[in-house]
C-alpha cells in the first residue's frame, strides 16, 4: 500500500464526508463562530512556529507514552468534546469507543451525547472524562455527573468559556430530533413543558462552580476553554486540577486567540501547580510536538475524528489515530527526541522559546 501522509489523510476524510453527511449535518461539524477568523487562524497558528532540532542522537527507539491526572496515554492525545456523534455514524459515540480501543485514547464524553453515558462507558476500554456543560437546571447538571462517576468516568471536564451559544453563519444547530437531544437528559425531564429551557447553558455559572462540581463528585475537575493566564490562575486557585487551553474550536468568540497563541501565557500562569492541556487546530504530530514544547501536557483531537467517523465509522478513527502516533514518531525522530519528556520549549525557535 503506498504511503499516504497524515494531511492527506486529514483532507481525504474532510473531502469524502462532504458527500457522505447531511449539509445540515456537515455546516454544525465545520462551522466557526462569527465570521469564521478565529476558525482560519486555528491551524495556521502552529504552522507559524519554528523547531530548533537536535542532531547526533540514537532515535532508534522512541517511546510516545505520557499520563496526565493519573490517566495513562499511548500518546498525548484525547479525544476532545464533540457532541452528537450520531451526525456522523448512525451509532454515534458507541461507534467512536469501538474505533478507540486499538489505539488505547482516552474520549471526552459530552454533556450532549447522542447515545447514554452508560452505554459509551461500556463501549470504552480505555479511561474516558466526562465534559460538562451546567445547564439551567443545575439539577440536571448534578444527575448526569453523579451518573458519569458511577459509570466510571475518570475526571470532569467543566466547559468555562459557553454561557450561551454564539451565533453561526453557518448551521449552528444540528438537525436535532428528540432521541438525539435528549438522549442523557430525558429520564430527568419527565413530561416537563419547559424541557428546552431546562437544558440551555447557564450564563451565572462562576469559578465558584469549580467548587460545586468537586463537592458532588470525588474525581478531579478541569476547566475548558481558558484562553487567558489570570484566569487559568483564578480556576486553580478555585480548586481546578487541570487547565484546558481552548477557543471551543474557533465557535464561540470569533477573533479570539488561536489555542497555539494562547498557550504559552497560560502555562507562564499555571507553572507547576497543575497540568495544561490543549485542542484547537491540531492535526499533524508536527503540530503536537510543538503543543507539548509550548508546555502541554498533552493535545485534544475533535473535528478531524469526526471526519474520520463519517467516512469509515470505527476503522476510519483508528487509522487515523494510528497515523498520528506514527506522524508523532517520525517527528520525535528527526528533532532528535525520544521520549515525550525530552520535548522541551528549547526546541522551539525565537520569541516562542522566550514566551516560556
Amino acid at each position: 500500500m503506498p504511503y499516504e501522509s497524515l494531511v492527506a489523510m486529514l483532507e481525504r476524510h474532510e473531502r469524502t464526508a462532504a458527500t457522505l453527511l447531511a449539509p445540515e449535518a456537515l455546516d454544525y461539524m465545520a462551522t466557526g463562530g462569527g465570521e469564521e477568523i478565529s476558525l482560519r487562524e486555528q491551524t495556521a497558528a502552529w504552522r507559524r512556529i519554528r523547531l530548533r532540532p537536535h542532531v547526533l542522537r540514537d532515535v532508534s527507539s522512541i517511546r510516545t507514552d505520557s499520563e496526565v491526572l493519573g490517566t495513562p496515554l499511548r500518546m498525548p492525545v484525547l479525544v476532545a468534546t464533540v457532541a452528537t456523534h450520531v451526525l456522523a455514524h448512525r451509532d454515534g459515540e458507541l461507534e467512536t469507543a469501538r474505533g478507540l480501543r486499538s489505539t488505547a485514547t482516552p474520549m471526552l464524553v459530552a454533556t450532549r451525547a447522542s447515545r447514554r453515558i452508560e452505554d459509551i462507558a461500556a463501549q470504552l476500554h480505555s479511561p474516558w472524562w466526562f465534559q460538562v456543560y451546567v445547564v439551567r437546571d443545575r439539577s440536571l447538571a448534578r444527575e448526569l455527573v453523579l451518573r458519569a462517576t458511577a459509570a466510571g468516568a475518570k475526571a470532569l471536564v467543566l466547559t468555562g468559556d459557553t454561557p450561551y451559544i454564539a451565533r453561526k453563519p453557518r448551521h449552528g444547530f444540528p438537525p436535532f430530533n428528540e432521541e438525539m437531544l435528549f438522549a442523557n437528559f430525558g429520564e430527568h425531564l419527565g413530561d416537563r413543558s419547559d424541557r428546552m429551557p431546562a437544558i440551555d447553558q447557564d450564563p451565572t455559572i462562576t469559578v465558584d462552580t469549580i467548587g460545586w462540581l468537586r463537592e458532588m463528585s470525588s474525581l478531579p475537575v478541569l476547566v475548558k476553554g481558558v484562553l487567558r493566564g489570570d484566569d487559568a490562575e483564578a480556576c486553580v486557585d478555585a480548586g481546578a486540577a487541570g487547565i484546558i487551553v481552548s477557543n471551543h474550536g474557533a465557535r464561540q468568540l470569533d477573533r479570539a486567540l488561536a489555542a497555539a497563541d494562547a498557550l504559552p501565557e497560560v502555562v507562564t500562569a499555571v507553572g507547576d501547580r497543575v497540568p495544561v492541556l490543549v485542542e484547537g487546530g491540531i492535526r499533524t504530530g508536527i503540530d503536537l510536538l510543538i503543543a507539548l514544547a509550548l508546555g502541554a501536557r498533552a493535545v485534544l483531537v475533535g473535528r478531524p475524528v469526526m471526519w474520520a467517523l463519517a467516512t469509515g465509522g470505527a476503522a476510519g478513527v483508528g487509522e487515523l489515530l494510528e497515523a498520528l502516533r506514527a506522524d508523532l514518531i517520525h517527528t520525535m525522530g528527526l528533532a532528535g527526541v525520544t521520549g515525550v519528556g525530552e520535548i522541551t520549549p528549547d526546541l522551539l525557535a525565537g520569541r516562542m522559546r522566550s514566551d516560556l
